[in-house]
Formats: structure tokens, C-alpha cells, sequence
């Protein structure tokens, strides 16, 4: 997976606030934590929604990880 949202739970942590109480909060669904949770692709609306609750930057919720190829 070439996207980690670790800094995003981060984040989370230092506000004091659970992943499910964000998930509540924003009215995204149950799967949509779970790939979060699981480094998946998530829509970049879901990524705007979760900036602007926590009032924070793109680069503040995920990294890039550049995957090597097998070549």
C-alpha cells in the first residue's frame, strides 16, 4: 500500500479523540474506517472531511511510501 494513514491516528491520539468517535462524527461508514485502518485507499472527499474536523493538512493525516519494484 503506497499510502499510510499512521499519522493520522497520531493525530487522533494527541486530540484525545477514537477513531470511532471521528467515524460518528463525520458519518463515514464502518468499511471506510477499516481501510484507514488497513492503509487502503480512501476518497479524497473522506480526506477532506477528516482535514477540515481536525483541522489539519493532507501530509498531516497520511505518507506517500514509495514501494519498490520487482523487477
Amino acid at each position: 500500500m503506497p499510502f499510510k494513514y499512521y499519522k493520522l491516528f497520531d493525530v487522533l491520539n494527541r486530540k484525545e479523540i477514537t477513531r470511532t468517535q471521528m467515524r460518528i462524527d463525520l458519518g463515514i461508514s464502518t468499511r471506510t474506517l477499516a481501510k484507514i485502518s488497513n492503509h487502503e485507499y480512501i476518497s479524497m472527499e473522506i480526506l477532506d472531511k477528516i482535514c477540515n474536523y481536525l483541522e489539519i493538512q493532507p501530509g498531516d493525516v497520511i505518507e506517500h511510501v514509495i514501494e519498490e519494484s520487482s523487477n
